[in-house]
């Protein structure tokens, strides 16, 4: 049997739409901007880094990165990503949503400067440096995840909350925009771009001297809109969630959102005491995986098959518009021009798919629901790229590149009008306040394996194959073929994996995780198994 919900958290649950959620969706959504700007970039510039460092004077190649050297420089941040979502995930449920807030913000604009900054006597030397400094850079972005996934989640009405989580998460799209945008324009500004001659006709000077500062300065830029949005960071009060129901403080919480809703609200103690008496498991105990098990299998393992597939068409859009010949090679062009093109098409891409996709889900969330958005983007993820994969030497012909193009931008609108979106929101929304940011944490954690998994494992072994099949005269390209028909495979999984989630539509924070349960109906778990949305 239900208790009647704290005055506190129901006047957040029935609040109109007010300019402190706006506030709050900015502030938030910031950190998202910067983390995908941080996390999308590396691989604009992967391919100007084996330019300038490994470039073999007489040799037909331009210079590329080693594959081991490669799959480090784009991989090591999701380490650090992995390791700061259980950290800072953690921290947040022990310290506060707020007192962790600001300390990830930092760790990613110190991070973001250091990266441009990489130094070494060598150019294994400056790849190492480069990690070390990505590895920390993804430490702070780890954080950002479960922290700003929590505090919009607990400041949101239950009517829009899934459209305000998912515009904090939508600044994505714009961040990984203005990865290519920013690209572009530094490419451009050294003017390089069109004086300096092709590999081809002049491998020496092909790559100018001025290409180090243009990876550098795309780097560095990362650290202006985390730095912007600090002061307003630790301006924003604690969450009255937190604050009432894993501090339980009622005064300070009734305090707190009277001045943010601007109505009078009573404490409730008593209430508050009762309340926590009941939701006093652990993650490791039994009550927990009898009530939410399940569950955080759900969006652990959906998060995980997602990002193998996401995180390896961002991270190497390049390689594949190569494939297919829609990027020139690279001995037809200088250094800057290489990046230049390569900066072109990832942001056609994000125009085109990935930013109208975040935003499909703004719209539409709290109007079909997660689950049915999910099965959606984990269905035409299959379909778009089996349509990329079986007939792949038709797109790889010429006059075919367009279609090929359209076709994979389709796989990207549905990635974030689909999971990419929903496996970020329902992990903020159904389980306990005092185990909500650990969850949160745990299930992009696991994402982010699925993204090293990517960057490390099966794309690392594709390229490879690559090269072994073309040295046995087997066309260019076919490995990509290959990667195509997994990350397929990986999206069907995913759409079965979501039946082990519950929809979390229009239902209060407390409702959902069953906090407000009275202790006889804890003792029965009714209303905590449904894996099947109503």
């Amino acid at each position: 049997m239900a208790r009647d919900q704290l005055q506190v958290l129901n006047a957040l649950d029935l609040a109109k739409t007010q300019w402190y959620h706006f506030t709050a969706i900015i502030i938030a959504g910031m950190g998202f901007f910067t983390d995908a700007y941080d996390l999308f970039c590396i691989s604009l510039v992967t391919k100007l880094l084996g330019r300038i460092y490994y470039y073999i004077p007489g040799s037909k190649d331009p210079g590329s990165l080693p594959p081991n050297i490669a799959a480090a420089v784009n991989g090591v941040a999701f380490c650090g990503t992995l390791s700061g979502q259980l950290f800072f995930g953690w921290l947040g449920d022990k310290m506060g949503r707020k007192r962790v807030y600001g300390m990830t913000l930092m760790l990613m604009v110190i991070c973001s400067i250091a990266s441009g900054l990489s130094f070494g006597h060598s150019p294994n030397g400056v790849m190492a440096t480069l990690c070390f400094f990505r590895f920390w850079l993804g430490f702070g972005i780890g954080g950002d995840y479960p922290l700003s996934a929590t505090i919009m989640s607990e400041y949101a009405n239950k009517k829009t909350r899934g459209a305000f989580i998912a515009a904090v998460f939508a600044m994505q799209g714009f961040g990984i925009l203005s990865g290519g945008v920013v690209t572009l324009i530094v490419s451009t500004a050294f003017g390089s771009r069109f004086d300096a001659p092709a590999y081809e006709s002049d491998p020496a000077g092909s790559t100018v001297p001025q290409a180090d500062y243009v990876w550098r300065i795309i780097l560095m830029f990362g650290a202006i809109p985390a730095a912007m949005t600090y002061y307003w960071r630790m301006k924003m009060p604690e969450t009255a969630r937190y604050t009432a129901l894993v501090a339980k403080n009622a005064k300070q919480a009734a305090s707190d959102m009277s001045k943010v809703l601007q109505v009078e609200i009573v404490e409730e103690q008593e209430n508050v005491e009762k309340i926590s008496r009941n939701n006093e498991f652990g993650l490791f105990s039994k009550e927990f995986a009898r009530r939410h098990g399940v569950h955080l299998v759900g969006t652990a393992t959906c998060w995980f098959v997602l990002d193998i597939a996401f995180y390896s068409q961002n991270l190497f859009q390049k390689d594949i518009f190569s494939a297919i010949n829609w990027i020139p090679k690279a001995r037809t062009m200088n250094a800057l021009e290489e990046v230049f093109r390569i900066s072109r098409a990832q942001t056609l891409i994000a125009l085109c798919g990935t930013v109208p996709g975040y935003w499909f889900t703004v719209a539409l969330i709290d109007v079909i629901g997660r689950f049915a958005i999910q099965l959606l983007g984990f269905f035409m993820m299959t379909v778009f790229m089996l349509g990329l994969a079986i007939p792949y030497h038709h797109w790889t012909t010429a006059g075919n590149h367009i279609g090929f193009v359209v076709m994979y931008a389709f796989t990207f609108f549905f990635a974030n009008f689909g999971p990419n979106s929903t496996t970020f929101i329902v992990p903020a929304e159904i389980f306990p306040a005092r185990l909500r940011s650990t969850c949160h944490g745990i299930s992009a954690a696991a994402g982010k394996a699925g993204a090293i998994v990517g960057s490390f494992g099966f794309l690392y072994a594709a390229q490879n194959q690559n090269k072994a099949l073309a040295d046995h005269g087997y066309p260019a390209g076919i490995g990509v073929r290959n990667s195509l028909f997994v990350l397929a495979g990986c999206n069907l999984v995913g759409f079965a994996l979501t039946f082990l989630v519950p929809e979390s539509n229009g239902k209060s924070l407390e409702e959902l995780s069953g906090e407000n349960e009275e202790e006889a109906e804890s003792e029965t778990g009714a209303g905590h198994n449904r894996t099947v949305p109503v």
